[in-house]
C-alpha cells in the first residue's frame, strides 16, 4: 500500500477515535487534536477527511454541535464499520457472558464506536479501554452469536 494511503488510513482511524472519545465542535479543534497526535494536516485535508468519513454534526443535550459518525441507514452498513473492525481488531473471544475484543493499541474507541453503530440486537452495551472492548449481551447464549458475527466480519476480504 502506498505510504500516503497508510497515513490517511491512520489519520481516519485517529479521527474516529477522537470523535468517539471527545466532544469536537469545529474543524479547527479537530485539526489541533490531530496535530497533537502527530499528524501534519491542513484545513483542506481535515475537510476532505470529514466528508470521506461521512461525519455529521449533531447537537448534544446542551444544544452544542459536535462531530459524530453519521447514523443514516447507508452508513450503518457492515461495509463501513467492517472496514474499521478489520483494521483495528486483533482478536475476539467469549468470556462467560461477555465478548472480549482486543484491538491495536489506542484503537478500542474507534472499534467500539463501529460495534455500537451496527446496533446488533444481542448487544446491550459496550465499554472500551485503550486496546480492549467488553461487549455485554442480553443472554449468555448470545455470546456465541456476537463472536460469530465479529469473526465473520473480520474474515471478509
Amino acid at each position: 500500500m502506498e505510504q500516503g494511503n497508510i497515513v490517511k488510513k491512520r489519520r481516519h482511524m485517529k479521527i474516529l477515535e477522537l470523535i468517539s472519545s471527545q466532544d469536537i465542535e469545529t474543524q479547527d479543534d479537530l485539526s489541533e487534536l490531530l496535530r497533537i497526535a502527530g499528524f501534519e494536516v491542513t484545513q483542506a485535508t481535515v475537510s476532505r477527511d470529514i466528508r470521506e468519513l461521512k461525519l455529521t454534526k449533531s447537537a448534544d443535550e446542551n444544544g452544542i454541535y459536535k462531530y459524530t459518525i453519521s447514523q443514516s441507514e447507508d452508513d450503518k452498513s457492515i461495509g463501513k464499520y467492517g472496514f474499521i473492525l478489520r483494521e483495528t481488531v486483533v482478536s475476539c473471544e467469549k468470556a462467560h457472558s461477555l465478548v472480549v475484543v482486543k484491538t491495536i493499541s489506542g484503537m478500542a474507541n474507534a472499534a467500539c464506536a463501529a460495534i455500537d453503530h451496527m446496533q446488533w440486537p444481542h448487544v446491550v452495551g459496550t465499554i472500551a479501554g485503550d486496546d480492549t472492548i467488553f461487549i455485554a449481551v442480553k443472554e449468555p447464549e448470545d455470546v456465541k452469536n456476537v463472536v460469530e458475527a465479529l469473526n465473520s466480519i473480520l474474515s471478509r476480504a
